[in-house]
């Protein structure tokens, strides 16, 4: 099942994603799409919140990967954009694997490299402070998990 639902404003964005952020375990995956200015990064801030970070998020468009590991569980926050005609081995699995939260953005550059379930959230820039998030579950851990929290 997929869901789409609109924001109105980032603290909606922020709050939607640090709900999400209370219920993830160690290896969950989170999978962002969108455009510049989308809300991703405001997206993977309200997941720190949830995850009880204590750290400031920033894009991390220069670094590949930031970590933060100042919290509940930690986060690894990857911008892939750069890697998109790549063949190496980015050894991202030791991250999809390992004792975190993995958000990556423009995930579908590194689409032979990511797990086989995972939460892909493509969101989309309708005006000045409107943005619609559609939300995809792959696997059954994640059905379940998008059930708990994005039905009303």
């Amino acid at each position: 099942m997929k869901y789409k639902i609109e924001t109105t404003n980032e603290s909606v964005t922020r709050e939607l994603a640090k709900k999400l952020g209370t219920k993830l375990e160690a290896g969950d995956v989170i999978l962002l799409e969108g455009d510049l200015g989308a809300g991703k990064t405001t997206f993977t801030k309200g997941l720190a919140e949830g995850l009880d970070i204590p750290q400031m998020v920033k894009s991390p468009t220069f670094t590949i990967v930031r970590e933060y590991t100042k919290g509940r569980l930690p986060l690894y926050h990857m911008d892939v954009y750069r890697l998109e005609n790549t063949e190496d081995d980015l050894g991202l699995d030791e991250y999809f694997l390992g004792d975190g939260v993995s958000v990556v953005e423009w995930a579908h550059f590194i689409e032979q490299d990511l797990p086989t379930e995972f939460i892909r959230i493509t969101l989309k820039h309708v005006s000045e402070n409107e943005r619609t998030m559609q939300i995809e579950p792959v696997g059954a851990r994640y059905e379940a998990l998008c059930s708990e929290v994005f039905e009303e």
